[in-house]
């Protein structure tokens, strides 16, 4: 009677668990599918995207034959397609959820990019009100200086690679860019630009390039953690020889 009772609450408390399980794969099959971003100006397609992100992943670009193969395989689909080793997987799919979440390196946020080339331009614009209702100006309205004009501020814009100068139409709001700002004044500041001849750097372009997204790896000096010592050791000791000598 005892050992029936014993079996009976090993099952009770058993049985919670069993479920369980089954709560957590049922729950893992229905899970949604990610979602695909939409390609952007900059990054049209897969071969732009494995360019940017480094390592060597432009060489596996055959091997993802659609946009939308890109954002949805998983670690294992990937394998069988053959892109190894797993850390370039792993990568792969670090990168790729950045980029589904908005997190875009230079010139990921372009709007107007020609052939993989944009220019980014240092421009005045006229300064907005801060109330419109009550005609109240900003407050620096009347501030002007050897590089600004009075009632004016400085922004970067995004033109095509060909367009020599900015219209500014009031009714289209200004973007911010990321990685992009004005230095000194009117200067354009941020990686991979290429300025323009005779601009004095108020203006630059930008272009499609090997590895500007890429997380770039550390490298070992004096070896790995446990033989740095041992490294070390012997350098000192073969300068102390060749300085006896």
């Amino acid at each position: 009677m005892a050992m029936r009772n014993s079996s009976l609450l090993s099952l009770r408390f058993i049985r919670p668990l069993i479920i369980g399980k089954q709560c957590v794969r049922c729950f893992h099959k229905h899970a949604a599918t990610p979602s695909v971003p939409s390609p952007t100006p900059f990054v049209p397609d897969v071969p732009t995207f494995l360019t940017l992100i480094g390592r060597g992943m432009s060489k596996h670009a055959s091997k993802l034959p659609s946009w939308e193969k890109l954002f949805t395989l998983s670690s294992t689909e990937l394998r069988d397609l053959g892109i190894e080793p797993p850390r370039q997987r792993r990568y792969l799919l670090r990168k790729r959820e950045k980029f589904r979440n908005g997190d875009f390196g230079p010139g990921g946020d372009l709007e107007h990019v020609v052939d993989g080339t944009a220019q980014l331009r240092v421009v005045e614009v006229p300064l907005v009100p801060k109330d419109s209702r009550k005609g109240v100006q900003a407050s620096d309205s009347s501030k002007s200086s050897a590089t600004l004009s009075p009632g004016m501020r400085k922004v970067i814009v995004n033109l095509p690679p060909d367009a020599p100068e900015y219209t500014h139409d009031p009714s289209k709001p200004l973007k911010k860019f990321a990685h992009m700002k004005i230095h000194r004044g009117s200067m354009l500041r941020g990686p991979f630009l290429q300025p323009i001849k005779g601009t004095d750097n108020c203006a630059a372009l930008i272009k499609v390039q090997e590895g500007m997204w890429e997380d770039k790896l550390g490298h070992k000096v004096d070896g790995g953690e446990r033989r740095r010592a041992e490294v070390r050791a012997k350098k000192r000791s073969e300068e102390r020889r060749k300085g006896t000598a």
